[in-house]
């Protein structure tokens, strides 16, 4: 186990050294060893059950939403420390990056980034136009023991130029309509 010690704690040095940056990173690190465990999926859901019922964390399930949420943990620093934690990124002397995006079904009407998109994934018996979240994701590939891994680096919300164009509160960061950009 001093290897997953070894990978959290430059993560955990992050954290603001205040009551709530001792609180996230905490929950962090217990989330963190959650997803990598084989007995759940990380599904938010299924992520505050494990943290529950693994670790006897007691928190209420707003408060983990809300950190789950949150957008002033500190994403940039900490994606370049897990970049600088990769002892080898380079296969055959090239980094080999994948791009993808992804949906994220929802149900609530006053989601950020929220819009009906087109599901080409859709089974015969769900929505081909599912409300939903679009997520551009971009990830490092390697080869770990014979078998590629992808390590996902960094993601985006995407919105479609139509959305975007029609102003829909959806595409607004604190009253300010967000811009436009290409997946790419």
């Amino acid at each position: 186990m001093f290897i997953l010690r070894d990978l959290l704690r430059p993560l955990q040095d992050h954290f603001s050294d205040t009551a709530l940056g001792h609180e996230r990173v905490s929950l962090f690190a217990y989330t963190l060893l959650a997803i990598i465990g084989p007995f759940t999926s990380s599904m938010t859901s299924n992520l505050l059950r494990s943290l529950i019922a693994l670790f006897g964390i007691e928190i209420q399930k707003k408060r983990f939403y809300t950190f789950m949420a949150s957008s002033t943990l500190p994403w940039q620093k900490l994606w370049q420390t897990v970049w600088g934690l990769i002892p080898s990124p380079e296969t055959e002397g090239r980094f080999l990056v994948a791009l993808d995006d992804y949906i994220n079904p929802k149900i609530g009407k006053n989601i950020f980034g929220c819009e009906t998109i087109f599901d080409h994934a859709a089974k015969a018996n769900q929505s081909q136009y599912p409300w939903a979240q679009n997520f551009v994701a971009v990830g490092l590939l390697k080869q770990v023991k014979g078998r590629w891994a992808c390590l996902f680096l960094d993601f985006r919300f995407y919105f479609a130029k139509k959305t975007i164009d029609a102003k829909k509160v959806t595409a607004k960061t604190k009253g300010v309509m967000v811009p436009f950009q290409t997946k790419l």
